[in-house]
């Protein structure tokens, strides 16, 4: 198995060749490239390796940047010193990561994984997961709204994010329901809020209902490879996530 390791720490490097060699003797270092700039030139010229480590901040940028260029054809064991928050935004199936310093446990995990994954790798399935990944990351960059301005009569009051249970079309209005069942009209299109909520909270069911995690009470396997949700508070209306929205409603869950 030959591995590239994309990192610009030396020792974070040189530990985790050494952890590597020590796994298995018979993976082969590729290289070890230290900046993003390197990575170009060596994506540009040199034969595809059977599995990439990267660190996401080098000195010269995100590694991203690199996989944009240059789509992945190899899985990437990301590595990083993100918080545990920030890595969930960017956790895709097929795609693992390791919290620095690495431990040998979790890098034999990491590896498992791959030979897991390896005989059913499809590039171009893989590269549409790196695509994935790198949304999810402009996402963590985003400004997200802690709390909605509602009109409740004559008054408007602020309601935080967290006591939001779901938002919904009704009559061509978005209404937001709380986790306590009032609900509220919001001076927002659905699609609006799609962009202002959080995505690691907030997932858009269908074109009705975008909700939140707490909110999704029980799950149904319905007909045609559809979901049919029940949400807290309850609602009369049918909630029902299409069979090509599933699969990412699934992840979305194990996030």
């Amino acid at each position: 198995m030959k591995i590239l390791i994309i990192e610009d720490e030396y020792p974070a490097a040189e530990r985790l060749e050494k952890l590597i060699k020590k796994l298995d003797p018979r993976m082969e270092v590729a290289a070890v490239l230290e900046s993003v700039e390197a990575a170009r030139q060596w994506f540009a010229n040199a034969e595809p390796v059977d599995l990439i480590f990267s660190d996401i901040q080098l000195a010269d940028g995100l590694s991203f940047q690199i996989f944009e260029e240059f789509p992945a054809h190899s899985p990437i064991i990301f590595t990083t010193s993100y918080d545990e928050y920030a890595i969930k935004a960017f956790r895709v199936k097929s795609i693992d990561y390791l919290l620095k310093p690495i431990k040998a446990p979790e890098l034999a995990d990491a590896i498992r994984k791959y030979e897991n994954i390896r005989e059913d790798f499809s590039p171009k399935a893989y590269a549409r997961k790196v695509e994935t990944l790198l949304d999810s990351l402009e996402m963590t960059k985003r400004p997200f709204k802690t709390r909605f301005l509602v009109k409740n009569g004559e008054q408007l009051i602020p309601v935080n994010q967290e006591h939001v249970a779901y938002f919904y079309t009704a009559n061509e209005m978005a209404c937001l329901v709380a986790t306590d069942g009032r609900q509220y009209l919001v001076d927002y299109k659905l699609e609006e809020l799609e962009s202002l909520v959080d995505p690691m909270n907030f997932f858009r069911l269908n074109r009705q209902f975008i909700a939140r995690i707490d909110a999704i009470q029980k799950i149904h396997t319905y007909f045609n490879g559809k979901l049919k949700i029940e949400l807290r508070p309850q609602t009369s209306q049918e909630v029902v996530v299409s069979r090509e929205k599933a699969p990412a409603f699934k992840a979305w869950l194990e996030t």
